[in-house]
């Protein structure tokens, strides 16, 4: 066994099986979820960063038609949520 074994750290041939067994679809949903994160997380206060999050949540409306059936309606709503999240924060940005 070598050291990286050791450390649970998979080698290249058991991450290229991995990638033989692994979805499109689920790939989809994650990357969602990921856009999702990073375009909240733009829309935070501390790292405000509009053309950001209006990318992530693009991105995030062209994928909803490709995720899973049981995925979509969760993306759809997260797209809504996060239109909701944009139009607050820009809101909080105009001048009294």
């Amino acid at each position: 066994m070598n050291e990286s074994q050791g450390e649970g750290i998979p080698t290249a041939e058991q991450l290229v099986e991995e990638f033989r067994k692994a979805k499109v679809e689920d790939f989809l949903v994650h990357t969602c979820s990921l856009l999702a994160s990073l375009a909240f997380g733009k829309l935070a206060a501390e790292a405000r960063d509009f053309g950001q999050a209006r990318l992530a949540i693009e991105a995030l409306k062209a994928l909803q038609e490709l995720v899973p059936d049981e995925a979509r309606r969760d993306v759809q709503q997260v797209v809504a949520n996060l239109q909701l999240a944009f139009a607050a924060a820009a809101g909080e940005e105009k001048p009294a």
